[in-house]
C-alpha cells in the first residue's frame, strides 16, 4: 500500500479522529490509527472500543491496502512538516515509511486485521437535523452528567426522540438539565438511548454551528452520527434512565425574577468563601431582594444583596454554588425565573420567556 497526499489534506482527518485515542491502552493496536486506501478515497479510523471515529478524504491514485500506524506519532509528524511538500506514505515489510521533501520517518506497524472496527449499525430509528440543533441540545445539558457514578446509567446523556420532540437530559442525582427542540422528525414511535460521557464529549467537539444536515442513526447497542467527511459511532449505555419528568418541579407557585448576569456575578463572589468541598451557599428570598450568604470552616463569611422580584413568603434555601452557576451559564436570556416551593424542595431555573432549556437544582442542608 502507498499513497501521496497534501499535508493539510492528511492533517484534517487526523485531527478529527485523534480524540478517541487514549494514551494508555488495554490493547496495543488501539494506540494506532487504521488507514485504508480504496477507490480514490483515504479512510482513517480510530477507536477505544467504546467510541469510533472514521474520517475520509478524496485521494488521487494510490495503491489500495490497509495498515495501522501509531496515531499520535503520525499526528505530530504531519503537524510539524512544512506544508509545501506532499507527503508520501508506503508500507515496507512491518514498517510504515513517511516521506516529505528531505524528511523520512519509519514507524512501527501492527496488523490491520487486528484493528477492531464497528460493523454497520442496523438502523431502528433514523433522523436528520441541522448540526447546530444537535450541538445546542448537548451544550445545554452535558455538564450535568455524572462522573464515574456507580449508577452507570447516569454517566451519560439521555437522548429522547419523539415524532414532535427531541430532548436531551442529564443528571448526577443532585441536579438535572433538560433541553428540548420541536423539529419535524419522521418517526413512527418514540425511543430513548443513553450515550456515554466520552461519546458526548466527542460529538460536542465535532459538531459545528452549522445548518448543514447531520444524520443520526440509532441501532441496537450503538448510535451513529454522520457528518460531512466524518462518521462517529458510539456504544450505548445499557440501562434505564430515571423518570426525569417526575423530578422537574411544576412552573407554579412562588417564583423569583432576577437579572441573570447580576446573580451570576454575586454568586461567584459569595462562593469564594464557601466550604471548598461542599460549595454551599444560602439564598434568602424576600419581596424585593435576594440575599446570598456563605461561610466556611475558617469562620469567614460573605454576603451579597441583589434586586429581585419575589411573589412568595420569605424563604431561605441552600444550594451548591457550582450547580447553580452551571445552570445560569447555560441560560441565554438576560432574566431568569427561579421557582421555589419551600426550603426543602428542588428549585426550577428557567429563562424568563423560553422553556426550551430547564434546570433543576436540589437543596442543600447548611
Amino acid at each position: 500500500m502507498q499513497f501521496e497526499i497534501d499535508r493539510d489534506a492528511l492533517l484534517r482527518p487526523l485531527q478529527a479522529v485523534i480524540g478517541v485515542v487514549e494514551r494508555r491502552q488495554t490493547l496495543p493496536v488501539l494506540a494506532n490509527v487504521l488507514i485504508e486506501c480504496q477507490d480514490n478515497r483515504l479512510l482513517l479510523t480510530a477507536t477505544d472500543l467504546e467510541v469510533e471515529l472514521r474520517a475520509d478524504v478524496n485521494l488521487e491514485g494510490g495503491e489500495p491496502g490497509r495498515l495501522t500506524v501509531p496515531a499520535r506519532k503520525l499526528m505530530d509528524i504531519v503537524r510539524n512538516l512544512p506544508d509545501d511538500n506532499p507527503i508520501k506514505v508506503s508500507q515496507e515489510q512491518d514498517k510504515v515509511v513517511v516521506r516529505a521533501g528531505r524528511s523520512r520517518f519509519s514507524l512501527t506497524s501492527l496488523p490491520a486485521d487486528d484493528f477492531p472496527t464497528v460493523d454497520e449499525v442496523e438502523a431502528s430509528h433514523r433522523v436528520s437535523l441541522p448540526q447546530a440543533q444537535l450541538r445546542w441540545l448537548i451544550e445545554k445539558t452535558h455538564f450535568a452528567m455524572a462522573l464515574q457514578d456507580v449508577r452507570y446509567y447516569l454517566n451519560g446523556l439521555l437522548i429522547e426522540l419523539e415524532p414532535q420532540h427531541l430532548r436531551a437530559v442529564a443528571t448526577d442525582g443532585h441536579r438535572l438539565a433538560l433541553s428540548e427542540l420541536s423539529p419535524e422528525l419522521k418517526l413512527e414511535e418514540s425511543t430513548q438511548v443513553i450515550v456515554p460521557r466520552k461519546g458526548i464529549q466527542e460529538m460536542l467537539r465535532l459538531l459545528e454551528e452549522s445548518e448543514e444536515s447531520v444524520e443520526v442513526v440509532l441501532g441496537t447497542g450503538h448510535v451513529q452520527v454522520t457528518l460531512p467527511e466524518i462518521r462517529f459511532t458510539s456504544k450505548l449505555i445499557d440501562g434505564r434512565f430515571p423518570d426525569y419528568q417526575r423530578v422537574i418541579p411544576a412552573e407554579e407557585g412562588p417564583a423569583a425574577v432576577v437579572d441573570r448576569e447580576t446573580l451570576r456575578k454575586a454568586l461567584v463572589r459569595a462562593s469564594i468563601l464557601s466550604n471548598e468541598k461542599y460549595r454551599g451557599v444560602r439564598f434568602a428570598f424576600d419581596a424585593e431582594q435576594l440575599r446570598i450568604q456563605s461561610n466556611n470552616p475558617e469562620q469567614e463569611e460573605a454576603q451579597e444583596e441583589i434586586p429581585a422580584s419575589y411573589d412568595g413568603e420569605a424563604v431561605e434555601i441552600g444550594f451548591n454554588a457550582s450547580y447553580m452557576l452551571d445552570a445560569l451559564a447555560a441560560i441565554e436570556e438576560e432574566t431568569v425565573r427561579i421557582f421555589i416551593r419551600d426550603a426543602n424542595s428542588s428549585a426550577l431555573v428557567v429563562g424568563e420567556s423560553s422553556r426550551d432549556a430547564r434546570y433543576v437544582v436540589m437543596p442543600m442542608r447548611l
